[in-house]
């Protein structure tokens, strides 16, 4: 299992194919792989050794793709750095992982000032001229002799994936060739089809994730293990990449038409962009077939709207975390079709085993919450020089994910809430994802938030953080009894704040420390 491996077959499959596509500039898989063995070579000559990590500072591009597959033609560990990081904290990462090899492209190439002191080298892989200081990425390919791949592969480091750093430092995942293949492989392959009843019989599944001769989009950042995966299971499985810098939803609709790519792994809040955008009925999207969704739950209400604006595309939530390469469970295009469990992770992976298990570890009965732990071979070896953290989570072979939920007869798994997000009102727990999810089948909701905040009546209550659709109007008391109508009277929002934004992480994930921040900071502690 080494992550070089596909593109030697694609080589012998369809070498005059198109690999990559960034704007204009389309690379065959001949002209690609010669491009990556030559950057190989380059990284060979700047003193870059096997096991030597190396940093990438980007947006999407081309250049990215050759800079993974280089970086492991070799034998060296990947450091896609966090771009929504600030210069302190991309330090951290470096010093911490030990890079001192850094590729920036044109937008990054203006921090480089501030971390030279940390660095050996700087490329530049952008399009304009390198600032002082940096190598010009085109110029060494062209001066370099292209090398054969090392072929390393199986338990070898292959990447040291930051987490989003929502608590404290971030922490190093550390991901192995094995880990990476096995987890794309699981992503690729799909899962089993639904249970069938009298009432749902098997229904063939419509269009399915990454398929040999699929174009994927890649529009959510790569530095993310979310968008690495939907690239790796693309590359594995034969195709073409079309990157975009970053997503924005004119760029990625024209993309889907202009390139005609058929696959996408977007968080929720961007398929909202897409789905609700006032110009996505001026392009031709009938020859896109697929979504994969994750990073934060999915409301209902959205899938449902983002099912009818894309009726020709299959959709597959993946579940799952960095430590674990990422992937943990699917709820398969067919299990969109067969339609009961829409408000589920979905099942295991193929590469994976998962159980929910109370706070002694032992395994619940099915329907109680408990935390989700998973173990198979993508999981992490441990966080990097952290050994006390990488204890907390791998217990006797089980990584410990932290987030609540149960587990139904059929094996699906429900995610009701990170576990430290659950609120405690009146002595009832209330978990945000349902009052959410209650919230976003509101016509007017456009997204929506909900957390715990400290009451002298309840001990906390449960306030919700919304954004109103343009054009639309709804007050507090018209939310709560919205919700009444579908969740218990003491799971309703008491309180209500509309905003027209809320923080993101990288992953697209809401940033609940950052909304319970200003109700919790001059408490000594955070739930009452």
């Amino acid at each position: 299992m080494y992550l070089t491996q596909p593109v030697h077959r694609a080589l012998q499959q369809n070498p005059d194919g198109p690999f990559t596509i960034y704007g204009e500039r389309v690379r065959t898989v001949d002209e690609s792989a010669d491009r990556i063995a030559r950057l190989a070579g380059a990284l060979r000559g700047l003193g870059v050794q096997q096991g030597d990590r190396v940093g990438i500072l980007s947006l999407n591009s081309d250049r990215f793709h050759e800079f993974l597959l280089a970086s492991w033609w070799i034998g060296a560990v990947v450091n896609p750095v966090n771009i929504r990081w600030a210069a302190p904290e991309i330090r951290y990462s470096l010093q911490q992982s030990g890079t001192r090899t850094l590729f920036v492209d044109d937008t990054f190439a203006p921090m480089t000032g501030q971390l030279l002191d940390v660095l050996d080298t700087v490329v530049h892989c952008g399009e304009q001229a390198p600032v002082q200081g940096t190598l010009s990425y085109e110029e060494l390919l062209a001066d370099a002799e292209p090398v054969e791949d090392e072929r390393h592969g199986g338990d070898t480091l292959a990447g040291i994936f930051y987490t989003g750093g929502t608590t404290g430092f971030p922490k190093g995942v550390m991901l192995s060739h094995a880990n990476m293949v096995v987890s794309a492989r699981g992503g690729a392959e799909g899962g089993p089809p639904p249970p069938t009843t009298p009432h749902h019989p098997p229904t063939p599944p419509p269009n399915n994730p990454p398929r040999p001769g699929s174009t994927t989009l890649h529009a959510a950042p790569m530095f993310h293990l979310a968008a690495l995966a939907c690239w790796n299971a693309q590359l594995l499985v034969g195709g073409s990449h079309v990157f975009i810098p970053a997503f924005e939803p004119l760029a990625a609709l024209r993309a889907i038409e202009q390139h005609h790519a058929t696959v996408a792994m977007l968080p929720p809040v961007l398929i909202q962009m897409l789905v609700d955008h006032p110009d996505r009925d001026s392009y031709d999207l009938s020859g896109f077939r697929h979504f994969t969704y994750g990073g934060s739950p999915m409301p209902e209400a959205l899938l449902r709207r983002a099912m009818a604006a894309f009726p020709a595309a299959g959709f597959t939530q993946a579940y799952g975390m960095t430590e674990v390469a990422p992937l943990a469970t699917l709820l398969t295009p067919a299990d969109h079709v067969e339609g009961t469990r829409l408000r589920s992770a979905g099942r295991a992976a193929p590469h994976t085993e998962i159980k929910i298990v109370g706070p002694d570890g032992a395994a619940l009965p099915r329907g109680e919450v408990g935390e989700v732990v998973i173990r198979g071979g993508h999981v992490m070896s441990g966080y990097l020089d952290d050994p006390s953290e990488t204890r907390k989570v791998l217990r006797e072979g089980w990584y410990h994910t932290g987030d609540g939920a149960y587990m139904d007869e059929a094996g699906y798994v429900f995610i009701v809430d990170r576990l430290k997000d659950m609120i405690v009102t009146g002595g009832e727990n209330v978990y945000s994802a349902e009052v959410e999810n209650a919230l976003a089948q509101h016509p007017a909701v456009a997204a929506g938030a909900v957390i715990g905040v400290p009451d002298d009546a309840y001990g906390e209550r449960v306030h919700a953080i919304v954004i109103l659709k343009p054009g639309t109007t709804a007050t507090a008391g018209e939310l709560r009894e919205h919700c009444k109508t579908l969740i218990a009277g003491y799971k309703a929002p008491r309180t209500t704040e509309f905003v027209t934004e809320l923080p993101l992480s990288p992953a697209g994930k809401i940033l609940k420390r950052e909304l319970r921040k200003p109700y919790w900071e001059d408490k000594d502690r955070s739930v009452n």
